[in-house]
């Protein structure tokens, strides 16, 4: 695991040293968004609508905007904030564990000992599970204040975010303002209904059927060879991951699609020119043939008039 945090855990006059990590991971199968008539990936872009240019994520800021007015915030603007700076897990107070409602529950982290020593850390866990309470922290992480539960699990601590007050919704529903009868009978035999149901919570003992099932059906359509080819539809992912397409495969594609959509372009003699290339080919040929001869009669006729010269002077000689 890789830590994606780091500061210090401290309560009175005791600091921790800490890492912080990801206590729990998602098993989803991972699936994408593709057109359904090529396969192709759907991709969403991050387009300004001022300029209706694509915008990279380095030069994207956040903002809040106030009626007819906007403020833009950058991270600047963020680092300064004294809370945002603070690297420090402050314990506010020590509560009976029983009283944290489960609905408080955000995200849970694992914190591990960040120095040599690990004396002050095990402290606390120790003190932790003696007293049986939970304490209750809260420190700056991503740009937000947190409140968090530090208590103890498997012989690690445990950081689990909670929920403000007021991001917990009242549950209020009409049809339950009146009360129906509930008879002992009926009470009774429901209370043994869930006796006959009674058990103690084994997590390992369940699985997410639909994940399971959504596999096997991906790998029978791998094994039938229901597949397209990924790069062909997706494109190749650059290191920076960019898409890049070969070049003379979205030439093939386009020149395919261009035939099986377009049915004029089929009729036009396209084909013909090239045909003609050869014809071209032989002119040149004997073209250059005929130039080549050329200088062949020259040498010849050459020849023969060395010959008579040579016969006129032997006849004088003679």
């Amino acid at each position: 695991m890789r830590s994606i945090w780091k500061g210090s855990l401290s309560f009175g006059l005791v600091n921790v040293p800490v890492k912080l990590y990801s206590a729990t991971e998602d098993h989803d199968v991972p699936l994408h968004q593709v057109h359904d008539k090529d396969g192709g990936r759907i991709r969403y872009k991050r387009v300004c609508e001022i300029d209706g240019e694509t915008v990279d994520y380095e030069h994207i800021q956040k903002a809040y905007v106030d009626g007819d007015q906007t403020v833009v915030l950058t991270a600047d603007d963020f680092a300064a904030l004294p809370v945002e700076r603070s690297r420090d897990i402050d314990v506010v107070e020590f509560v009976p564990t029983e009283q944290i409602d489960p609905i408080m529950f955000e995200k849970s982290y694992y914190l591990s000992p960040d120095s040599k020593s690990t004396k002050a850390y095990v402290l606390l866990m120790r003190t932790l599970e003696e007293s049986d309470r939970t304490a209750i922290v809260k420190f700056a992480l991503r740009q937000k204040t947190r409140l968090a539960a530090l208590r103890v699990r498997d012989g690690v601590l445990m950081l689990q975010t909670l929920l403000w007050d007021d991001e917990v919704r009242e549950a209020r529903f009409p049809e339950l303002d009146e009360t129906p009868r509930i008879s002992e009978s009926e009470l009774k035999m429901s209370k043994q209904l869930v006796e006959s149901f009674a058990s103690d919570f084994t997590p390992e003992k369940f699985t997410d059927d639909y994940q399971e099932q959504l596999r096997t059906l991906v790998e029978a359509k791998l094994e039938q060879g229901d597949a397209l080819d990924t790069e062909a539809t997706f494109g190749r992912e650059t290191e920076e991951g960019g898409e890049v397409l070969d070049l003379m495969e979205a030439l093939k594609r386009s020149v395919e699609k261009r035939r099986g959509g377009d049915a004029p372009a089929k009729k036009a003699p396209a084909k013909k020119a090239p045909a003609k290339k050869p014809a071209a080919k032989k002119a040149s040929s004997s073209s250059s043939s005929s130039t080549k001869k050329a200088p062949a009669t020259k040498s010849t006729t050459a020849s023969k008039t060395s010959t008579k010269s040579a016969t006129k002077k032997t006849r004088k000689s003679a």
